[in-house]
């Protein structure tokens, strides 16, 4: 089984972007939109950063040692890109507190960036949180 170790990080503009440095396409391709910055907040939080996140990904029902994922990324669409549902282990969406406010990250888009990272657009993605 392998995992994938990602890293973003959230740059002066505010916005985040997965970590490639590799990529062969303009940087502004890597920026996380849709959900997808709303994750990467969300993991920062938990990992107690605000700049940054790491997360270890397994595809579909892959999980390391019976491990149970932070996160989980169910498929429910393709077109350009993929649209995931998310849930946590209790089944409900990860959500954000900003202000007072709870915001619910129910979904989230992976652009064509995916297919680079990851080699597709699986059905599920495991997400495990570092300090978790």
């Amino acid at each position: 089984m392998k995992t994938y170790h990602l890293k973003f990080n959230k740059e002066s503009d505010g916005c985040w972007y997965i970590d490639q440095p590799n990529y062969p396409l303009s940087h502004h391709n890597l920026m996380m939109v849709q959900g997808a910055d709303m994750l990467c907040e969300y993991i920062a939080e938990k990992e107690g950063y605000s700049d940054h996140a790491e997360v270890d990904v397994t595809l579909n029902d892959n999980h390391p040692d019976g491990k149970v994922p932070d996160v989980t990324m169910t498929r429910y669409r393709m077109d350009y890109g993929a649209h995931y549902k998310n849930t946590k282990e209790n089944g409900l969406p990860p959500y954000l507190v900003r202000g007072g406010q709870i915001s619910n990250i129910n979904t989230a888009w992976l652009c064509p960036v995916t297919l680079f990272v990851l080699h597709k657009y699986p059905k599920k993605i495991n997400l495990y949180i570092k300090s978790e």
